[in-house]
């Protein structure tokens, strides 16, 4: 299934691309050099304007080599990209390692999943239904 994904790139931006056939994600690449000190955060510009399609949404997503070899990872995983965003994607990266982590423009910092979005529509009500977990939470299935 293709959903098209219209973007507007600024000058140092690149089109998020799937790096294998069988890939969920799309890598996305920074627009900036940058670096993120141990222990910080930043908001890496993408040089990306989507524009999604309505009854979808963007995630964005770590990419797990950056995670495994350099401790870094998108901070607030998943973010969602709602169809009615027009601005720029940034993506918030932290540095959970103990050394300065460079970027430069063009490295793949992130990448990105289209997915289906479902609506609720949330209903306000005295009781709800019981299950054999209850309101147990927090590991009480065990480890």
């Amino acid at each position: 299934m293709s959903v098209p994904v219209r973007i507007k790139l600024d000058d140092n931006a690149a089109v998020p691309s799937y790096r294998t056939a069988g890939s969920a994600g799309a890598d996305i690449s920074s627009a900036e050099d940058i670096v993120i000190a141990p222990g910080r955060s930043a908001m890496v510009s993408t040089g990306i304007h989507p524009e999604i399609p309505a009854g979808y949404e963007i995630q964005v997503r770590p990419r797990s080599g950056l995670a495994a070899r350099h401790s870094v990872t998108v901070l607030n995983t998943p973010g969602t990209i709602d169809s009615d965003y027009r601005g720029e994607i940034k993506v918030i990266l932290i540095n959970h390692g103990t050394e300065p982590f460079e970027i430069h423009r063009g490295d793949r910092i992130a990448q990105l999943v289209l997915a289906p979005v479902a609506v609720a529509d949330f209903i306000a009500v005295d009781e709800i239904s019981g299950t054999e977990r209850g309101a147990g939470g927090f590991g009480s299935t065990g480890v």
